[in-house]
């Protein structure tokens, strides 16, 4: 069967196929990476020198990049192979760089005119490796010399070189090397870091500090990761570590200065004397002499006082002969350290004075036991922070360290130094060039009391910017630096004085107004109604044409409000109108953050890539369940979160077809508390894979609610065979006011959900013949009553409305005037002072109330910390607390409770209560009390009906990491409990 080739390779196999007279059903051109591979095959393997030079003239007068079109990365080198017909592998293979073109045309045609197999090796010496160009520095050539070991992973390279500014300290390392990687997919980093790190420092290149390597897909503008390549060269990293001391890096440096003179040496320290050893590098035993003491000596010392190694006093150096035991010569020379006394001490014993540099140098090298290794890939480097009592210490390498390798041995290192007033070490582990850790690990070695949370200190990308480890706390706004507090109430007092006199003079002007002091000529009496009627008219006929006024700026700077077509979620063609809908939220949210209009042009001014989010782990549904609830036909509950999460529930169900295998419903403990995704997760390691949850959680959800939705909101039809229900004891005292059901109760949505229940052909005998609780006639007599005001109220707005021009429009007006409001200078200056404060606020509680993902979770991230909670929020006892107040286990809940036992018993679904954790904060000695009482209450319950009871509330009592407040779970708290549940044995998840 025939394929079709991609354009651009139709386009190159034609161009092949007349450059050397193949026919193009003998040609094959693959693309892969800078790399283009042609497969030249005929009944007669092709000969491969004319072949060649066919190739090459052609080359001369093409551009590759041109016919490839502009969406293929650059070829840099060009493959090409000749074989017979039928065979499986290529007779031979010739690799052409396209930047020495000239080259091999040399040397093909000195193998046209001489031997193939002879002029193969002469000619071979006139090509340049893409290495030995490449450490020119030249940015083409370092991007073929990549593409070597890229192109095979399918990776195309482009290279460009960065200027930075100009550092005095450091006048040669002030450019950067910036590679971008393209391809198909997405490389995984811990598979070519170390590879193009080692091929860039084995360039050896000057001029350059570091090389940021971006990775992105074909046809996408943002990076996937990012890749910080030390460039120090190899000798200047060993000075580095050799005057700490490090009497590894001092023998490497010696042996690199006499390995000219075909002499080995061998270094160790003992106290505070380096000893050398220097022999021949290569004798026999019988003829070998020892080195010539004059030679080792006068280029051994130089290089030691250069160096001033830390804490070594004097240097011993031995002359030996590889076969004999005892030196032939010793000479003993002092090193800089004895005169100065900075020098005398050992990076050991700095350490223990809290000096940083030392404490740096000793942990990395500890975390670069093999220092070729280092020398090769740039190794771990350690960036530190002191806070307080608390040393951060930041690890990172081409690879990302693994915590199990580094976290345990760099705390118990720093425990051993007994550095001075440090109490704890926080250690994190992060890529080279990324800004945020991967992970992090803390100890305390002392008892500390933790009056603020900790925060994770913002690193910089690179050593270069360690003076930004930490973001500075944001400090109050201040108007000017020389004025005091009293200068400027004074200068607000003025202001105000001067607008009071402004605007009784106007007000004076229109004459409606008069002097209070003026004499009054008629009586109250006399003018009183005159007055009331003056007056009364004026504000009608006010009132009358500020209202066309404002109607006529309405329509003529706002544009009518399209018309919203309500779309029913219950037919076929709804799961395609939410898709829509969540494009629309998608494009909404994100309108203000737009990517890169190129991915060249990402690198910001320190040289590093601006902050591109990454996908958030949860795609948050709050918009989508608004315009689900908004566009649904069904009425609303006059619960917000009630009409979302069932918009959600309906779209699940119109989506799948079927209802989720498991339903978690239950108040704000059961949204915050159990995680679908990871109870699913949790239950396919269990045997029991691709499980649908859903979480119904209602905040403040009580007993009656959630009966109310089971039986009257939801259809059988709709129903799983398993219901988690998580909630706790305070969702069943019936001595409280239930507000949630009571303002449900008032709503059109359950109304008309009493009226449907009793004729659903689907509902059973339960819901059928069971009668109103007392609570319910009370609410529907109160509605009654409730509903005459509200008729009058709509007959005076829709008078109103026929009258008025401006109220039909009354949302856009409130949009302009807002608009024109914020735009006055004043004005716009102080909302910009506030909106930290107030944005704060809002963003809190929309976090809480509305960030719900496409299951029905609410994930908060928010860890309670007594310290700080109890600052912000009051500490309530549990005798005051609204939650238990008149604390009862019966009444109108336990009834709710009693018809939620029977309709699942009769409908044959299982019911598992779980009684959620709370916080050892939570539980005084009140609520244990009510606690204990209701978990008497559910095991007794559970003895005489099928409902399985699990009581989780003493977990986590001193865990508090689990809880986003006192008596609420956050994400993690939840992911556990989740995992809890599906090892349940008591749970019989099979039932699903």
């Amino acid at each position: 069967m025939k394929t079709l080739l991609p354009i651009s390779q139709q386009s190159l196999v034609q161009w092949v196929s007349q450059a050397t007279g193949i026919s193009t059903l003998g040609v094959k051109v693959r693309l892969r990476g800078n790399d283009l591979h042609i497969l030249c095959e005929g009944i007669e393997c092709p000969k491969r020198w004319q072949t060649l030079s066919d190739l090459l003239h052609a080359l001369q007068h093409t551009d590759l990049d041109a016919l490839t079109k502009t969406e293929q990365n650059s070829i840099y080198q060009v493959f090409v192979y000749g074989r017979k017909k039928g065979e499986k592998k290529p007779q031979w293979c010739h690799q052409v760089f396209l930047n020495q073109l000239e080259r091999h045309l040399q040397q093909v045609d000195q193998a046209l005119l001489a031997d193939a197999e002879k002029s193969s090796q002469t000619g071979g010496a006139l090509i340049l490796s893409n290495e030995s160009l490449a450490r020119q520095g030249n940015p083409d050539a370092i991007a073929r010399y990549l593409s070597e070991t890229l192109s095979s992973l399918g990776i195309g390279v482009e290279v460009k070189v960065k200027k930075q500014e100009v550092d005095l300290e450091n006048p040669t390392n002030q450019n950067r090397l910036l590679i971008y990687c393209q391809s198909s997919y997405t490389p995984d980093p811990s598979l070519i870091a170390e590879p193009i790190a080692q091929k860039l420092r084995n360039l050896k290149l000057s001029g350059y500090q570091d090389a940021v390597i971006a990775t992105t897909i074909f046809g996408e503008t943002g990076f996937d990761w990012v890749l910080r390549v030390d460039l120090t060269p190899a000798e200047v990293m060993l000075k580095e570590w050799a005057r700490w001391g490090d009497v590894q890096a001092i023998a490497r440096l010696l042996n690199e200065r006499l390995s000219e003179f075909k002499v080995k040496v061998g270094a160790t320290l003992k106290e505070s004397t380096l000893h050398v050893f220097c022999s021949p590098a290569v004798a026999s035993r019988t003829t070998a002499q020892a080195p010539d003491q004059t030679l080792c000596i006068e280029a051994i010392l130089p290089q030691l006082q250069a160096l001033a190694p830390q804490g070594i006093l004097a240097a011993t150096i031995y002359g030996h002969k590889t076969a004999d035991e005892q030196p032939a010569w010793i000479d003993w020379q002092s090193l800089p350290a004895t005169e100065h006394p900075a020098l005398a001490a050992s990076a050991l014993e700095l350490t223990s004075a809290g000096d940083e540099p030392a404490i740096i140098f000793l942990l990395e090298r500890l975390l670069n036991p093999n220092l070729d290794v280092r020398l090769k890939t740039g190794g771990t480097r350690v960036l530190l922070l002191r806070k307080g009592d608390l040393l951060h210490l930041m690890c990172e390498a081409p690879v990302c360290p693994a915590r199990k390798r580094v976290a345990s041995k760099v705390t118990q290192f720093v425990n051993q130094l007994k550095i001075p007033g440090i109490a704890g070490v926080r250690v994190y582990g992060r890529r080279a060039g990324n800004k945020e850790p991967f992970w992090h690990y803390g100890v305390d070695f002392v008892e500390r009391q933790r009056l603020v949370p900790e925060a994770i200190p913002q690193f910089a990308a690179t050593a270069a910017y360690v003076g930004e480890l930490l973001t500075s706390e944001a400090s109050e706004p201040v108007l000017r630096p020389d004025l005091t507090t009293q200068e400027v109430q004074s200068i607000f007092a003025e202001v105000a004085r001067d607008w009071g006199a402004r605007v009784r003079r106007w007000l004076l002007a229109t004459q409606l107004f008069v002097e209070t002091d003026e004499p009054q000529e008629q009586s109250a009496d006399e003018k009183g109604w005159r007055v009331a009627f003056v007056w009364g008219m004026l504000g009608f006929l006010l009132t009358l044409q500020s209202d066309w006024v404002l109607g006529y700026i309405v329509s003529r700077y706002i544009p009518p409000a399209p018309k919203v077509v309500s779309v029913p979620l219950t037919s076929s063609s709804a799961y395609d109108s939410t898709e829509e809908l969540e494009r629309t939220a998608f494009f909404t949210n994100t309108s203000s953050e737009k990517s890169p209009a190129s991915g060249k042009n990402v690198f910001n001014t320190s040289g590093f890539t601006h902050n591109i989010d990454n996908l958030k782990p949860r795609q948050r549904a709050t918009a989508t369940a608004i315009l689900l609830a908004a566009r649904s036909q069904l009425p609303s509950f006059n619960a917000r979160q009630l009409d979302e999460q069932l918009a959600l529930y309906k779209q699940r169900l119109a989506k799948n077809g079927k209802p989720p295998d498991v339903l978690i419903i239950g108040s704000s403990r059961a949204l915050r508390g159990v995680d679908p995704s990871a109870l699913s997760k949790a239950l396919a390691t269990q045997g029991y894979p691709n499980l649908d949850v859903f979480n119904f959680g209602i905040n403040g959800a009580t007993a009656q609610v959630v009966n109310f939705i089971l039986r009257r909101v939801l259809k059988p039809s709709e129903l799983p065979k398993l219901i988690i229900w998580a909630d706790g004891a305070r969702a069943f005292n019936n001595g409280r006011e239930d507000v949630t059901f009571k303002a449900i109760a008032t709503s059109p949505g359950y109304q008309q959900a009493l009226q449907k229940a009793p004729a659903n052909k689907d509902s059973d005998n339960v819901v059928s013949t069971t009668a109103p609780t007392n609570e319910e006639s009370n609410l529907k007599t109160e509605t009654n009553k409730d509903n005459n005001y509200q008729t009058l109220d709509r007959w005076l707005n829709q008078a109103l409305a026929a009258v008025s021009t401006t109220y039909p429009q009354r949302d856009n007006l409130k949009k302009l005037l807002t608009q024109k409001l914020n735009s006055l200078p004043l004005i716009g200056d102080r909302s910009k002072g506030v909106s930290t404060k107030v944005s704060a606020t809002v963003t809190e509680q929309d976090y809480f109330d509305q960030a719900v993902d496409f299951d029905g979770f609410l994930p908060i991230s928010i860890r309670f910390n007594p310290a700080t909670y109890y600052q912000k929020h009051p500490k309530v006892n549990g005798n005051y607390d609204n939650d238990y107040k008149s604390f009862q286990l019966g009444g109108e809940q336990d009834a709710a409770l009693q018809e939620v036992l029977q309709f699942a018993e009769f409908r044959k679904i299982t019911l598992v209560f779980v009684n959620m954790p709370l916080s050892g904060e939570y539980l005084d000695s009140a609520r244990r009390k009510y606690e204990q009482d209701f978990q008497q209450y559910m095991l007794n319950l559970a003895q005489n009906s099928n409902l399985i009871y699990r009581d989780l509330s003493l977990i986590w009592p001193k865990t508090n990491d689990y809880f986003s407040d006192p008596s609420h779970l956050n994400r993690y708290g939840a992911e556990e409990i989740s995992r809890k549940l599906a090892i349940d044995p008591m749970i019989p998840w099979s039932a699903k």
